[in-house]
């Protein structure tokens, strides 16, 4: 059992290395803040005090996306401790409150609908579907909160109540596709998926892409349900296609099935090449290395980044959460978030959702571990597509980034 003495050290070596990996532009700026009287910051009745905040958190603690979303509440966590350890936000300490989204749709839009109205939370941090995020949208415009979104999706959205660090179709999907034209010479594709929105809105964007505008052919497209195990049936029918590349959309849970029983059935990176667009450090976990290993990923941000703000926030990371603890593109994304909200907060000099979501664009952050992004006007992030080849330890190599892509959720011809 560890005494107080031992704790107390313990939250101290947490403490400082997360200021380590503070933004420090950011940091530097809760200084130069006053304790504005709560009158001043909150004129729609929040959750806020002369001393406190409050805000939700909101992902799959249970249930086949629990494998996803976990680290993005740790992320969040990790982000709330260390802008508290520097004064908070407009001189208030934040309290999260969590909630349990259960990976189920209806769920997710009954706990916004809490937290907005029961808990008068002054944002959200949360969901990871598309079916999630779908699901709280409307609450979210109806009671106006603000959502600050990590997943990569399919785009084909914009909404003042939505900011989203993760990547749009165009910044995930289309470049990671003409990677594999580019640079693997793949000319045919089988597309493969979960059965819900982001996977089959994505492989709409990628057919169109491979066929009308590369040239090139798609030679099977698979959906199957979430929390489906038995990829059999997928597998042969991959086999007797033998495309040049296989392009996966498959999440949670499902993507320890279905990768295991790719290596069972002898299909590995020494005879297909696979990209997926669905697949973090957080997934590979559950994978095992050993079964994703030469496979890709189209992601924006991989724990492997050799860059001095990465290091300092996997440190943190792994001070708070454990050793083994790993840090997928999602994760990453989660935890600009309450950096962001913090920016637009004190940019806006209020709490107020409508004073914050037009604070938004033009945002920078030139210390984010996945490089500099910024706030478009589309509420959206500019950032870099990276492809990673995994290895057998669980990590990925870089192997390919692009230049800073600007977001453009409603690409022409796509639709």
């Amino acid at each position: 059992m560890k005494t107080t003495k031992d704790t107390t050290s313990r939250r101290r070596r947490h403490l400082l290395a997360g200021l380590a990996a503070l933004p420090l532009a950011l940091a530097l700026s809760t200084s130069v803040f006053a304790n504005p009287s709560t009158e001043e910051v909150n004129t729609t009745g929040l959750a806020v005090t002369d001393d406190t905040v409050r805000v939700g958190i909101l992902h799959s603690l249970t249930g086949t996306m629990a494998i996803s979303e976990t680290g993005s509440v740790e992320a969040e966590q990790l982000a709330i401790e260390q802008i508290n350890a520097q004064g908070g936000v407009l001189g208030r300490q934040i309290e999260p409150i969590i909630e349990d989204g259960a990976s189920d749709w209806p769920t997710f839009a009954d706990r916004t609908r809490k937290l907005l109205t029961q808990d008068n939370v002054a944002a959200i941090f949360g969901a990871w579907t598309s079916a999630s995020r779908k699901a709280m949208l409307p609450v979210l415009e109806r009671e106006n909160g603000l959502l600050y979104y990590p997943t990569f999706y399919e785009g084909l959205e914009e909404s003042p109540n939505v900011i989203y660090t993760g990547q749009e179709a165009t910044q995930q999907i289309l470049a990671g596709i003409d990677w594999a034209w580019n640079e693997q010479g793949a000319r045919t594709f089988y597309l493969i998926g979960s059965d819900y929105i982001w996977p089959r809105t994505s492989m709409k964007i990628a057919r169109i892409h491979i066929e009308d505008v590369l040239g090139g052919e798609v030679l099977g497209e698979d959906y199957a349900p979430l929390g489906h195990t038995s990829f059999g049936s997928n597998i042969n029918r991959i086999r007797l296609r033998n495309p040049d590349v296989i392009f996966a959309a498959v999440v949670g849970g499902s993507n320890v099935a279905w990768f295991r029983q790719l290596n069972a059935a002898g299909i590995n990176a020494e005879n297909q090449t696979l990209l997926t667009i669905s697949v973090t450090e957080d997934e590979v976990l559950g994978i095992g290395g050993e079964n994703v290993e030469g496979f890709y990923s189209s992601m924006k941000y991989f724990q492997s980044l050799d860059n001095d703000n990465n290091a300092a926030f996997v440190a943190a990371f792994k001070e708070r959460w454990g050793e083994d603890s790993v840090i997928g593109d999602v994760t990453q994304a989660a935890y600009l978030g309450p950096w962001l909200w913090k920016a637009g907060v004190e940019k806006a000099g209020s709490f107020d959702v409508d004073a914050v979501s037009a604070a938004m664009a033009d945002i920078e952050l030139t210390t984010a571990p996945e490089g500099y992004v910024k706030v478009h006007p589309n509420r959206h992030l500019w950032s870099q597509t990276r492809i990673g080849r995994w290895n057998g330890d669980g990590q990925a190599t870089v192997v390919w980034e692009s230049d800073l892509i600007e977001p453009n959720p409603f690409p022409e011809g796509y639709q």
